[in-house]
This record gives C-alpha cells, structure tokens and sequence, in this order.
C-alpha cells in the first residue's frame, strides 16, 4: 500500500522508499553498519518484491535520514531493517516507522511481528521493548564480529482465552 509522505515532527516526513532512494540508502547503510552493511543490489532486490516486502524512508530538508523494512509472508511478518542517522536519534523517527511497519503487518494479517537486534544496541532493544516486543530467543555470534542476536517477538493477535492485543 503506497502512501503519500507523512509528517513525523516538522520538517521530516515518512514515505514509501523508492529505487531512487537506494544509493541514498545504502550510502547510510554503509555508514551506520559497516560490518553487516547491505549491499545495494539487495535494496534493490527487496524493493522489487511488493507482495511481501515494504520498505520506508524518513526524509529531512530532501535527504533521507532513516530507512526501515519489512517483510511479510503469513503468518509472520519480520522487519528486515530500521536505522536512523545519529544526529536524529530521540526525535520519534525510529518510532514513527516502527508504528508503520507494525500497521504493515496487521495490514497483511500477520499474527507475530519479529525481529533480531544486537545484544549491543540497548538503545533499540529499549525501542522495541516499548512497543510490546518480547525476546524470545538468542543466535550466538549471528553478526559478522561476534556480537549476538536477540530474536525479539510482537504477537498482534489476541491470545487463546483472552489477553490484550498490542
């Protein structure tokens, strides 16, 4: 589902990302994650692929300052990537696309959303903690230094007998 660019705070909005994004993207890509950066052909591969893939940026005075993906084949959906440039940490962005991405997958009826953080990145585990994400399992070494991954899980369902929907 396409959408038009939407205010997160003055002077930044989200918009679907374009293929004329990805050298934008994956010059942050590179930056922001330069041990497992993305190379660009896999934007390029993943923006090809609408029936399970939406991808968005954040865009401030015309450049790009945050990007995120999701991925979603039913039942599951698993965002794929959410970065924010550090001179724009703390302003919502992060948590304005997660909130999209999150929309995304009930959209496509997903029942869990999930996804792998760095044991390293409290700041984003934080983030998704917020947000109903609970851990649910831990990949030794998942990163190409060493680092772990925590496999982080949103059930958008409501339980069996009840329960609060997140």
């Amino acid at each position: 589902m396409k959408t038009s660019p939407k205010p997160v705070l003055p002077g930044i909005a989200i918009r679907d990302m374009t293929m004329d994004d990805v050298p934008a993207v994956e010059a942050l890509e590179r930056r922001l994650f330069p041990v497992d950066a993305w190379p660009m052909q896999m934007f390029f591969d993943e923006l090809s692929q609408t029936d399970t893939r939406r991808y968005l940026v954040a865009e401030a005075a015309g450049s790009v300052v945050a990007y995120a993906g999701l991925m979603c084949i039913e039942p599951i959906a698993d965002i794929q990537t959410i970065a924010v440039v550090p001179e724009f940490e703390g302003k919502g962005i992060g948590s304005a696309l997660l909130t999209e991405l999150i929309e995304e997958a009930r959209r496509r009826k997903a029942a869990d959303v999930l996804l792998e953080v760095r044991r390293d990145n409290p700041r984003a585990q934080e983030l998704y903690t917020r947000f109903g994400f609970e851990q649910i399992h831990v990949r030794p070494r998942y990163y190409r230094d060493g680092v772990d991954a925590l496999i982080m899980r949103l059930q958008l369902d409501l339980p069996e007998g009840g329960g609060t929907a997140v």
